[in-house]
């Protein structure tokens, strides 16, 4: 029986001061942000002269998702933003191009701005079919049980008197992970009992338990190298049921640990099983690198817009975890190495339902004369595609003017188009227009300060750390003038550009795409994690940079 489609979704999804999807938040004038303003907002001038670097910043910050229910079903395409009609001709802001419109859209335009900002909300038609169940979600645990799993270490009486009785003990990887999971679904079945789970297995082969209820599907030998084929099991296997019925089941399915690792075909099981339900997560446990099958990651899983997957590794061993952990960056998953004693915290977090929608694509607008110096597209139009949505999602954009653009300006227009599907699969798009003013004596670190963790982390996962380094460099010392944690985030990519020394120079260049994949091994997890980190950066995300703030020594030589 389906539930009847809501008429909107619940508005406070994340507690926050700042507004839902909110608009662009240029850097002149600053917002408030979430801590004392003088320390926030600094002088150009009190920089001195040393002002040769590029402070232009659009950032996006995501809160809750908006009420669509006071949205306006629409049939046509959406038109851009105009300045004032002149005999039903509107001059574009974004492209200067004459159109010719009637007099009802004429009207509608007039209306749209009244005002320096317009926020307007657009619904397709849709039909029931299109309607999903939010409770259909899937959560997908797919636990490594090869032969490492086994090495033990030892727990002291702190955490074994909760885990294990009070007495110092030594945990296998495996046990560690099979308590983990326990506690995940006791939480699971205690605060959300309709969330559905299952559970997929890898050693020298791949086994899907589903909910547990069921015959298990095991892919071994040949099965391991078929694509297509672990995708046409693994997609057709059969739907779990809700925790509250399946909690004692899937508690007992985490067999003993032995053989090699097949993790390449897991992560492709586990992903076509929760592609059939937008929205869901797979949770990748393992301590070891691919070694057999698909298991090189030669052909990653599709990146679903409609999966989120995050990484969990073991501290201390070796995982390439810069490598796997590209199927979390560009799915909006977490990269994270766990010991013993925090795996099951870290299991239980990356488990809550923290999805607000899936299939973002975002389209940001800029007058001629603008563009955006680090996306493919060098033109004042950025297109990107984002995909999963989760709570407190930033995504900032750095642009730049032409020389001949800047006389006479005292303002600037950008328009934001979002596109995505809401839980319940409700397309939707959103086009925010805003005007802002334009400044040449203050910048707001808050904003600068995420931008550059951001841009700085992306570079190095491309391998571009010269390029990395210059952007550090450049833009450390106004940060390091607001005595905030930002300067955190950016010591600790100082940290890890120091620290390699291979890179490639011309990102077009055939060679270069070798070298990136070089660097990609050579990157130790402990480092990759960081920047993983980093490329998710956040105003609100700090704690855990100041908590595992790292040090050369934590990363050993990479050379």
């Amino acid at each position: 029986h389906r539930k009847p489609r809501p008429s909107s979704l619940p508005l406070e999804l994340l507690p926050s001061a700042r507004p839902p999807l909110a608009p662009l938040s240029l850097p002149p004038p600053p917002p408030v942000p979430p801590r004392r303003e003088s320390h926030s907002v600094i002088s150009l001038q009190a920089l001195g002269k040393e002002t040769n670097f590029n402070v232009n910043v659009v950032s996006l910050g995501v809160a809750k998702l908006v009420d669509i229910s006071r949205g306006q079903t629409c049939f046509h395409s959406v038109l851009p933003q105009f300045r004032f009609p002149l005999q039903q001709v509107w001059v574009c802001e974004f492209c200067g191009s004459d159109n010719s419109v009637n007099g009802g859209v004429a009207s509608a335009c007039v209306g749209q701005r009244a005002g320096v900002r317009s926020d307007d909300l657009y619904l397709p038609p849709t039909s029931d079919d299109d309607y999903q169940n939010l409770e259909n979600t899937l959560v997908i645990f797919c636990v490594d049980i090869s032969g490492s799993m086994s090495v033990t270490t030892e727990v002291r009486p702190k955490n074994a008197e909760v885990v294990y009785g009070g007495s110092s003990a030594h945990i296998s990887r495996l046990e560690g992970i099979q308590d983990a999971l326990q506690r995940a679904l006791a939480s699971m079945l205690q605060q959300a009992p309709h969330r559905r789970v299952a559970l997929v297995t890898f050693n020298d082969e791949v086994v899907i338990y589903g909910d547990g209820t069921g015959s298990p599907l095991s892919l071994r030998e040949w099965a391991l190298l078929d694509y297509d084929h672990i995708w046409q099991q693994a997609a057709s296997y059969g739907v779990p049921h809700c925790v509250a019925e399946t909690y004692g089941q899937l508690v007992q399915r985490v067999k003993e640990e032995h053989g090699a690792t097949a993790l390449g075909p897991a992560a492709l099981a586990s992903v076509a099983m929760a592609s059939r339900y937008p929205g869901s997560k797979v949770i990748l446990c393992t301590d070891g690198r691919a070694n057999i099958g698909l298991g090189d990651l030669e052909q990653s899983p599709p990146l679903s817009s409609l999966v989120i997957i995050s990484i969990m590794s073991f501290k201390g061993t070796d995982c390439r975890l810069a490598d796997i952990g590209r199927l979390a960056d560009a799915t909006g998953g977490r990269v994270n190495i766990v010991s013993i004693g925090t795996v099951a915290t870290e299991i239980q977090s990356v488990s809550v339902d923290n999805v607000l929608a899936t299939s973002l694509t975002l389209t940001l607008m800029a007058p001629e004369g603008v563009y955006f110096p680090f996306e493919d597209e060098n033109n004042h139009k950025l297109v990107r595609e984002i995909g999963n949505v989760t709570k407190g999602l930033e995504i900032t954009f750095e642009f730049a003017v032409k020389p001949d653009f800047r006389e006479g300006k005292s303002s600037l227009p950008f328009q934001l188009q979002l596109s995505f599907k809401t839980r319940d699969q409700q397309r939707v798009t959103r086009i925010i227009t805003e005007r802002r003013p334009v400044t040449t004596s203050r910048l707001n670190t808050a904003v600068l300060g995420v931008h550059c963790a951001q841009l700085c982390a992306s570079l190095t996962m491309e391998g571009r750390v010269r390029e990395a380094r210059k952007q550090l460099k450049a833009k450390l010392r106004p940060i390091q003038k607001d005595e905030s944690i930002y300067g955190n985030w950016m010591e600790a990519m100082t940290t890890i550009c120091d620290d390699i020394s291979t890179e490639p120079q011309d990102r077009n260049d055939p060679s270069t795409l070798i070298s990136r994949l070089v660097f990609l091994q050579i990157l130790p997890d402990e480092a990759a994690e960081v920047v993983y980190h980093m490329r998710r950066a956040s105003s609100n995300g700090y704690a855990q940079v100041q908590k595992n703030k790292p040090t050369k020594k934590d990363f050993g030589e990479a050379t």
